[in-house]
């Protein structure tokens, strides 16, 4: 297997570490194992765990990036259609986005600055989308948006489903 196949595979299998255990628990030990290659094998790749993480984090952001960009609806229908695209994500990439939501979470500050700016782009680019759309508040109602979101995942995570049940 070649060298790319093989960080793509370690990449992968991180997701699945870390959405299991957190990043306190997940090593990179396990992410090896669970990967068929050595820990030194991992940091040929990665300089550390935090590094691997972010690697991580930033796939996963940009699956919500780019699905948040492919969408297009007009005006009245935009935030519904992004909803629901949101929802499909969760239901594709379940470990990826309960990661990204998350991961405001960890508290190594080297994380949590990198998280703090994915979520500014975020903000950003659906404020951008919302005002090209013509969507008044487009700040408020991106706001919004990742606040549900962020609820969306939270009652996946306790298993609530009331929590959004009729209220989105």
């Amino acid at each position: 297997m070649a060298k790319e196949d093989k960080k793509e595979l370690i990449i992968e299998n991180a997701v699945g570490i870390f959405a299991e255990m957190g990043y306190y628990k997940a090593t990179t030990a396990l992410v090896a194992k669970a990967t068929g290659v050595t820990q030194p094998y991992v940091f040929h790749f990665f300089k550390n765990k935090e590094e691997l993480f972010k690697t991580v984090i930033d796939r996963a952001f940009n699956r919500l990036y780019d699905t948040f960009a492919k969408v297009e609806a007009p005006a009245g229908q935009l935030i519904e259609v992004m909803g629901r695209a949101f929802s499909e994500t969760i239901q594709t990439h379940r470990d990826e986005v309960l990661l990204v939501m998350q991961a405001h979470s960890i508290s190594e500050e080297g994380i949590r600055e990198h998280v703090r700016s994915l979520y500014q782009t975020m903000f950003e680019a659906l404020t951008l989308k919302f005002e090209r759309a013509g969507i008044p508040h487009a700040k408020k109602n991106a706001a919004h948006f990742i606040g549900t979101g962020l609820l969306i995942t939270l009652s996946e995570v306790l298993n609530l489903p009331q929590l959004i049940k009729g209220n989105l």
